[in-house]
Formats: C-alpha cells, sequence, structure tokens
C-alpha cells in the first residue's frame, strides 16, 4: 500500500501532481499531439537558447548579450541555464571579444525530450508512471489512473523524442 503522505515527502525541485496539474493535463487532450504539456520557465528558456543556437549553428560564437536580447531571457537567468548545457555536452563557449556559446553537437542530434529531462525531470506527470525517474506515489493505488498518465507519458515522449532542434528550424 502506498503511503498517501509519500507525495509530499519529495526532494526539491520536483514536481508535485495535485487537482489542478491533472486538471491541466486532462483538459488538453485536443491537441494535434493529443495533450499539452506544463513546462517549466526554465524548460521553455532551455528551448529557446538552443532554438535560437541551432539557427545559428556553424557560424561560430553568440555573445550571451545577443541570446538574451532574442528570446526576452533575463541574462542572469540564461547564463544559469547555459552553464547547466554546458556541464550537459550541448553547448561550449569561448571567453573574449569573440568569444560567446555555441553548440558542441549538431541540431539533429538533440531532442526536445533531452532538454526537457536535464531541466525539469520526467516527462510523465505523477513519477510512478515516468520511465527514467520512477518512484512509487500514490496515484498507484487506481490501475486506471496509473495507465492513463503512462499513455500521456507515452504520447509526450514520442512527439519529445521524434523532435530535434534541426526539425524545429527547417
Amino acid at each position: 500500500m502506498v503511503n498517501p503522505s509519500r507525495s509530499l515527502q519529495r526532494p526539491a525541485g520536483r514536481r508535485r501532481l495535485d487537482a489542478s496539474s491533472i486538471l491541466y493535463i486532462l483538459d488538453g487532450i485536443s491537441s494535434d499531439m493529443g495533450l499539452l504539456m506544463k513546462l517549466t520557465v526554465r524548460s521553455e528558456y532551455a528551448c529557446l537558447t538552443l532554438f535560437y543556437l541551432s539557427q545559428r549553428y556553424g557560424r561560430g560564437f553568440v555573445k550571451t548579450e545577443e541570446i538574451a536580447r532574442a528570446q526576452h531571457i533575463p541574462k542572469k537567468y540564461l547564463e544559469q541555464i547555459l552553464l547547466l548545457l554546458k556541464r550537459a555536452g550541448y553547448v561550449r563557449s569561448k571567453r573574449g571579444a569573440r568569444g560567446g556559446y555555441e553548440m558542441s553537437k549538431s541540431p539533429r542530434q538533440i531532442s526536445v525530450a533531452e532538454i526537457v529531462r536535464l531541466m525539469d525531470g520526467p516527462l510523465a506527470p505523477v513519477e510512478s508512471a515516468s520511465k527514467y525517474f520512477f518512484s512509487h506515489t500514490p496515484i498507484e493505488q487506481e490501475k486506471a489512473l496509473l495507465c492513463l498518465f503512462k499513455e500521456i507519458r507515452n504520447m509526450v515522449a514520442k512527439k519529445m523524442e521524434a523532435t530535434t532542434f534541426a526539425s524545429l528550424i527547417e
């Protein structure tokens, strides 16, 4: 039996499913990929950053200020995102007057799912439906609900894993 208070004991920074999250997910089951997904601002900014760098792939380094201005991202926030992307091997940096950031992989090699998982963790709406970030949650008590959330995870994962940054700029 799953302890209902388990969901209150999540590590800091982990998403917690509440009634409004469930309604948001279920309400969105009308888009072309079957549903809508709520991303954190950090994921949105990371995707915007890589989208911008993908458009300039192979043209050299891009200054942080240029990315921030073009994508309307606060510079300090962008610096934190770029550091995470750099540590994960998606971008590289160069100091100096001609420095900045560029992609260290081809936009064809980077899926949207990779970036969302890096920034937000699981694509699944609940951790017990997650493939890569599984942990027990109260929703497991009702198999029908767990099946629904696994289907949602599968639809989201399929679309996001098949979408590369190159496909977005073509």
